[in-house]
């Protein structure tokens, strides 16, 4: 399975792409992201996707299982950058869409990017099938997911693999009898559709399902009972599981840069010098110890120049830059103020930042800093990671972090199970 498993199609690279797809052929990103041919005309790649889908289900390749089910799935892994080890529990099942709104029991909690969003559309129209799972969260009152989850995995899985960042995914199927029949399935059901479902990972392919679904039924089809109403959807229950959510770093082109742009900083805020690039990135570890009263004043750390520095900005003096809607919760985030430095002192705004171009973003701090000392860009700002329990808090109000405020590691196996246009 580890030659044929591959990452979600938005953290593959081009090169590990053509590599995924050298790797064995019947490899996943053959079907997730199908790499372009030569002599292709636009959009053949995505036939080619369905042709492959196909195929492999008729020569066998693919087996449907015989019984409706949901999956049990467990992550082992190391944090990046450090020597904590974790394990996360969670499980798939098929996930009924609902538009956003008050009253909608699923909420995101991130902006989205247009071209992503007809990359995959492009795909599912093609195909009829989610192939990468969305990331779902949701909460129960004291963890009862944990215990169901144990006995589930204390059985060998129908999975087992390691794949190329040593993390280790391990796939149980736990057969569903009757809603309410109080089997594993059921009481496993029933926890997460008991509150609200907030997206963490997958929000482009959540929305892009929404339009497949509100599509097909202006054609003529009730889509709310037939598989294009679901999508796939891998749920976590964060009272039961600790979940890794690293910071994705900023790095920003253009003038101001070092001293002057410290200079421009400290209109905004405190600034705290560091002596090195090394001691900057010490400062940003990628997991952060949680605090029993919560978040405190948000830090950003900043590399220009030969200049490290840590921001704390003053919300006061940045008001006239941040989203006069946004909760204090949100205006709390480092990522909310960031934003708004980057309007105050930069000139890049809510629209030149969707645009692109003007920031590109890295998880590695040390990498993000390495790329300002190559000369490849002006200036590196460091976030701290942000929480599970923000990201529901923001989502259940009804407001969204700016685009690349998270990164869940580690990512789902894509391979592992598909689901298709049909029951």
């Amino acid at each position: 399975m580890a030659a044929l498993v591959s990452p979600p199609y938005d953290v593959i690279a081009p090169a590990l792409q053509i590599g995924l797809a050298a790797r064995h052929p019947r490899n996943s990103v053959l079907l997730d992201l199908p790499p372009d041919a030569p002599g292709d005309v636009p959009g053949e790649r995505y036939v080619r996707a369905a042709d492959a889908f196909a195929a492999w289900r008729g020569e066998g390749t693919l087996r449907k299982d015989p019984a409706a089910a949901v999956y049990a799935y467990e992550q082992t892994y190391r944090v990046p950058g450090t020597r904590l080890e974790r394990r996360q529990r969670g499980f798939f099942a098929r996930l009924r869409l609902e538009a956003y709104g008050p009253d909608s029991g699923v909420k995101p909690h991130e902006r989205t990017l247009g071209g992503p969003k007809e990359d995959r559309y492009a795909l599912l129209r093609a195909t009829g099938a989610n192939f990468s799972a969305m990331v779902g969260l949701y909460r129960s009152p004291h963890g009862e997911s944990g215990p169901i989850l144990d006995a589930v995995t204390a059985e060998p899985p129908v999975n087992d693999l390691i794949d190329d960042d040593g993390v280790r995914h391990r796939l149980w199927l736990v057969t569903a009898g009757r809603r309410g029949d109080g089997g594993p399935a059921d009481r496993l059901m029933a926890l997460a559709e008991a509150g609200s479902i907030t997206i963490a990972d997958g929000h482009h392919r959540y929305e892009t399902a929404l339009r497949y679904r509100d599509e097909r039924a202006a054609e003529g089809l009730d889509g709310v009972d037939l598989p294009y109403g679901f999508m796939l959807a891998l749920l976590f229950d964060t009272a039961a599981t600790t979940l890794t959510i690293l910071p994705t770093h900023r790095i920003v082109q253009g003038p101001p840069l070092g001293e002057e742009l410290l200079a421009a900083a400290a209109d905004f805020g405190d600034v705290e010098r560091l002596p090195s690039a090394a001691a900057l990135v010490a400062a940003f570890p990628p997991v952060w110890p949680a605090s029993p009263n919560g978040r405190g004043e948000a830090r950003i750390g900043l590399w220009s120049r030969g200049v490290a520095a840590i921001l704390r900005p003053d919300l006061v003096a940045l008001e006239p830059y941040l989203d006069a809607s946004a909760s204090p919760l949100l205006r709390a985030l480092g990522v909310s103020q960031l934003q708004g430095l980057l309007g105050a002192i930069f000139g890049l705004g809510p629209a030149e930042l969707a645009a692109g171009g003007s920031v590109s973003y890295l998880r590695d701090a040390a990498a993000a800093c390495a790329v300002v000392d190559r000369g490849e860009a002006g200036t590196a700002f460091l976030l701290e990671p942000i929480t599970a329990d923000e990201v529901t808090r923001v989502a259940a109000a009804g407001e969204a972090m700016p685009q690349k405020s998270t990164y869940f590691y580690p990512k789902p196996a894509t391979g592992l199970l598909f689901s298709p246009a049909e029951w």
